[in-house]
């Protein structure tokens, strides 16, 4: 048989692992939702014990129904939810706490502090970041002072940090590796993604020990090898980069002024500029895109944190829809006079906003309303939000619009064509859909692929980039106009900021 190569999509709801052929075909799949625990207002936390459990079951599922056994495999590719913060002991590889999950708001108040000592100017410079409860760093410090004799182990060598990717690379290869790629060394406010490096004043600032820290490689690159335990023989580890990261590489995205989306429990969308770091004057973020052969690629990232997140909540906390596939027949089946608006701020607003103490809103409500318009609601706020992301990159990268946008979605929600109709309707730009929807997990076994020698170059591999649909936008100018204007104003009562 033709060697294959496994992606580990470690999300935010659940873990997955994909099997791909050389071709880039699936294989196979195998998925495990895990606990969400949300042990205070605006705090979201996994187990990272019961994570690890996920992922080795999903692999070794995905293997048994793909026949493929540890020699079969070329290489193992790691993406995953970023800023995610595990703290574990570098002698047993236990857990000093619960993961905290990049939703968490836990940390507003120290955020708040430091932008008052007017040290955001720096932490943007150094990092493309602002400052923001979002990002691992202040998470890693909470954990410090929150968990008896911690700082004091940190200080002393005992404690490692890493993001998810990290971990899970840890525990693969029994202990004997501790690293991480560029992109989730990017999400921390804890990098110079100019110079490459941890930054030793940002570490300071954010009282993280720099002994904690791992290192940090390329996207595709040697990662070691999984202890042979695991899986019947030691399997190489190939490629890693955060799961938004991932799906720039997955949908091919190699060339300045390509834009993708991803709709998964957020949503967040990546503009590609090249080897420019563009500074954000749009409260958007400066990130690097991927990094291969030690050079950088940067983006522009817009960051929303309640996309499909919205869907859920209507599924279960309204008990609206029994399955997240209804939402849009019943949006498609709304009464269009009821100008229902949902602003989804659960955990705060992100980018543009930036605002971590808002909670969410509802405006429009009547007699009239139901299950229709609330479902419509939640969705269209999605494409709302991707509005804004896409008018602040036109706004920091001229460039961005001078051609024309195209966006490539993937993730979760893409699969309602009423959502991607209404995206392009309110984008006023097409909507591409691709043939290959698992691009996070694809964006993962390439990088793995890339480093095992079996797959071709970026520019090879984005020839095999297949549009499935595209979404061209139907709605008239006046309605577009209306719609977003209700929106903004929904928004502007929302904030705390205003």
């Amino acid at each position: 048989m033709e060697p294959v190569i496994v992606a580990v999509d470690q999300g935010t709801t659940s873990s997955r692992a994909i099997v791909f052929g050389q071709d880039l075909a699936v294989r196979a799949v195998e998925q495990r939702e895990f606990t969400q625990h949300f042990p205070s207002s605006g705090w979201v936390e996994h187990d990272p014990e019961e994570i690890w459990t996920t992922v080795v079951e999903t692999v070794r599922g995905a293997m048994a129904k793909a026949g493929v056994l540890a020699q079969g495999v070329a290489a193992i590719g790691i993406t995953n939810q970023r800023e995610t913060v595990v703290v574990w002991d570098r002698a047993t590889g236990l857990p000093i706490h619960r993961a905290i999950v990049w939703q968490d708001r836990r940390t507003s108040a120290e955020c708040a502090r430091l932008k008052a000592e007017g040290q955001e100017a720096l932490v943007q410079a150094r990092t493309g970041l602002v400052i923001d409860p979002y990002f691992s760093g202040t998470k890693v410090a909470w954990i410090l002072d929150n968990v008896e004799g911690a700082r004091a182990r940190a200080e002393r060598g005992e404690l490692a940090f890493g993001t998810i990717d990290c971990f899970l690379l840890w525990r693969l290869t029994g202990g004997k590796v501790h690293a991480s790629d560029a992109t989730n060394a990017a999400r921390t406010m804890l990098f110079d993604i100019h110079r490459g490096v941890w930054d030793e004043e940002l570490c300071r600032l954010l009282r993280v020990p720099m002994v904690m820290l791992p290192e940090v490689k390329d996207c595709a690159a040697a990662f070691g090898a999984t202890d042979p335990g695991l899986f019947g023989g030691a399997i190489a580890i190939g490629g890693m980069a955060g799961d938004q990261q991932a799906a720039t590489v997955g949908q091919a995205c190699f060339e300045p002024g390509m834009m993708k989306s991803t709709y998964g429990t957020g949503c967040f969308a990546l503009l590609n500029t090249g080897s420019e770091a563009v500074a954000s004057r749009a409260k958007l973020l400066t990130t690097i895109a991927y990094q291969l052969a030690g050079k950088r690629t940067y983006a522009l990232e817009g960051s929303i944190f309640v996309a499909g997140a919205a869907v859920q909540w209507l599924r279960d906390g309204l008990g609206i829809v029994k399955m997240a596939g209804e939402t849009g027949a019943l949006a498609a089946a709304s009464d269009p006079e009821q100008e229902v608006i949902l602003v989804p701020a659960f955990v705060g607003l992100g980018a543009p906003y930036w605002d971590a103490d808002c909670r969410g809103a509802i405006f429009g409500l009547t007699r009239g309303t139901g299950p229709k318009e609330m479902a419509r609601a939640a969705l269209e706020s999605v494409c709302f939000q991707t509005a804004d992301l896409l008018a602040a990159m036109k706004a920091d990268w001229p460039a961005a619009g001078n051609a024309g946008t195209v966006l490539r979605v993937d993730g979760g929600m893409v699969a309602s064509d009423w959502t991607m109709q209404r995206l392009a309707d309110i984008l006023d730009a097409p909507v591409d859909r691709p043939h290959v929807k698992e691009t996070t997990a694809l964006g993962a076994a390439y990088l793995a692929g890339l480093s095992a020698g079996l797959l071709p170059p970026p520019e090879d591999f984005a020839k095999r980039w297949k549009l499935e649909r595209r979404f061209a936008p139907a709605m008239d100018a006046a309605a577009r106009d209306a719609k977003l204007a209700s929106w903004k104003d929904a928004v502007e009562r929302t904030l705390t900021r205003r």
